[in-house]
């Protein structure tokens, strides 16, 4: 199924010509690619790489071993690429690999990741993060995804494709938000976020199905019926998330939907918000 378009990064006019500021310090062997810009003050590491088009506004930081995708923005003040805030972590030499089109609004702080996380953060294409969002080492965020302003992944966490979290929400470590969910401001996060839901508070419990979302993307009415069904099992019928899934198994279309759901169930290691 084609995504929407959810913004469009503004890129450089430069062409394919490197532009560097004079007040930058790009460090000897990073690697920069054809229309790469870097604005006034900011910082490039030995290790890093930016891909094709990849615009640093001013007063950007980017360190250690992060590679940004193609025609990703990265805006004034933000810190990519840091190490991170865990007192375990040594000076490993370990990653962050940011796929393309991303856009880094002020403030934005991304870590690496830490060798006992496996040692690589990573982002996929096209993810808003908006002001002082903060992506903590070994997470994984894949694609479309929108964080609002102040939001705050802990160490390895898991987001998983066209999530949307609100404001100044925090997700608890090795949690995992899933596909096409929201998560209301300001909640609390310490469980799995099932697909397609909404949730919200602390602790974050759900509030229903993100229905909006699913008819935005453009789910039938028959498909859209089926996730109802899922989550009626799940939260409205006093079982175990065992029992759903038999139930949800049994009863309903074996849809790709009905796959991603029960697939996160039988995944989720910290329980999910119920």
């Amino acid at each position: 199924m084609e995504e929407l378009s959810l913004f469009d990064i503004p890129t450089g006019k430069g062409g394919d010509q490197v532009r560097i500021h004079p007040t930058a310090v790009v460090e000897k062997g990073a690697q920069l690619g054809k229309g790469v810009e870097v604005g006034p003050f900011c910082v490039v590491g030995p290790k890093v790489v930016l891909e094709d088009y990849v615009r640093l506004d001013s007063h950007v930081t980017v360190s250690n071993k992060t590679t940004i995708g193609t025609k990703s923005v990265v805006y004034q003040f933000s810190t990519i690429g840091v190490y991170p805030q865990d007192l375990k972590f040594k000076g490993e030499d370990t990653e962050l690999i940011i796929g393309p089109e991303n856009s880094f609004r002020q403030y934005t702080n991304v870590s690496i990741g830490s060798e006992a996380g496996g040692g690589k953060t990573v982002i996929g294409r096209r993810n808003l993060f908006m002001v002082y969002t903060h992506v903590a080492h070994d997470c994984k965020v894949a694609d479309n995804c929108i964080f609002a302003n102040g939001v705050s992944l802990a160490g390895h966490v898991e987001v998983q494709a066209n999530a949307i979290i609100g404001g100044h929400a925090a997700v608890h470590q090795f949690c995992k938000v899933g596909f096409r969910s929201m998560t209301g401001g300001g909640s609390m996060v310490v469980q799995d976020v099932p697909p397609f839901t909404m949730v919200q508070g602390d602790r974050a419990k759900p509030i229903g199905l993100n229905v909006v979302g699913l008819k935005r993307a453009g789910l039938s009415n028959d498909d859209i019926k089926d996730i109802k069904a899922m989550y009626r099992l799940l939260y409205s019928e006093n079982l175990t998330v065992e029992d759903a899934l038999a139930r949800m198994e049994k009863e309903l279309r074996p849809t790709e939907y009905l796959k991603i759901f029960s697939d996160f169930l039988k995944a989720a290691e910290r329980g999910v918000c119920r």
